[in-house]
């Protein structure tokens, strides 16, 4: 079974949500970025994102942009980034999951990254800008390389749409909550509850939420009815504000905690 189904059955089983911390791999450097996805998991998430640097990243706001010019001068390929996944994997069993736009794969080759994923011990791979209706020759690639290809929804995807998408993802499915590019907001946008309860009932795939979810509180929000919560700008935001320090990967840590502790209230004195 894939990590990623492992470890959503496992939740599920317990009742509980998954935590999923998102941030631009190599930056500040490759070896923080394996050192942080390992204290993600000492912190208590229960899948990790890294996301693949690219020159004209479409979905993201201004917060991963700056991450990845950074980490794009520093460097840092597609082959770059999968070395670091390997790294992690020898260190842990966490669910890793690549976030990468199409480009890099399509210059690597669907099969050979599909295979070079596989080797690394990577699970799953998020792409922003390959709808379904594209994606058969690295859907085929991945699925003979048990590794989940996961599928975006957006909040003015209609029914039939949703259907399509739920059926085409694996490992989960990636409910974005806002309208526009990423980034954390004060205040989540409307319509979240209703979109993820019509998802849930057109599939019993995990429905994870990600997208503008900046706080402890709007994850908790979001988690009452999705399977899981990605958080990725507030960390990359606040890897950029550590940079430099020898205590980034330990502050990093300690507010992704802060996150992991609003998904698992801790129980009642008895």
């Amino acid at each position: 079974m894939n990590r990623i189904d492992a470890c959503f059955a496992e939740l599920r089983r317990r009742g509980g949500k998954a935590l999923i911390p998102y941030i631009t791999a190599g930056d500040p450097d490759g070896p923080t970025t394996v050192r942080l996805a390992l204290e993600f998991e000492k912190r208590g998430a229960d899948l990790v994102e890294l996301g693949v640097p690219f020159s004209d990243p479409l979905a993201d706001g201004t917060t991963i942009q700056r991450a990845s010019e950074r980490s794009l001068e520093c460097g840092t390929t597609l082959r770059a980034v999968l070395g670091w996944a390997a790294q992690i994997r020898q260190a842990s069993q966490i669910p890793l999951i690549l976030m990468s736009y199409v480009n890099p794969l399509l210059q690597m080759g669907t099969a050979a990254f599909a295979a070079a994923a596989r080797e690394a011990g990577v699970d799953g791979l998020i792409v922003p800008d390959l709808p379904p209706e594209e994606a058969g020759e690295l859907l085929a690639a991945n699925d003979a390389a048990g590794l989940a290809t996961i599928f975006l929804v957006a909040p003015t995807s209609p029914p039939e749409r949703l259907r399509l998408i739920a059926e085409a993802s694996r490992g989960y499915i990636y409910y974005v909550s806002l309208k526009g590019v990423t980034g954390a907001r004060a205040a989540l946008p409307g319509g979240v509850r209703e979109a993820v309860r019509t998802l849930r009932s057109l599939t019993t795939k995990p429905v994870v939420v990600g997208f503008g979810i900046g706080t402890p509180e709007q994850a908790t929000q979001v988690a009452a009815v999705a399977d899981g919560v990605i958080v990725g700008s507030a960390i990359v935001d606040q890897v950029e504000r550590l940079r430099g320090r020898s205590d980034l990967v330990d502050q990093v840590g300690v507010f992704v905690e802060g996150f992991v502790r609003a998904l698992r209230p801790a129980p009642p004195v008895a």
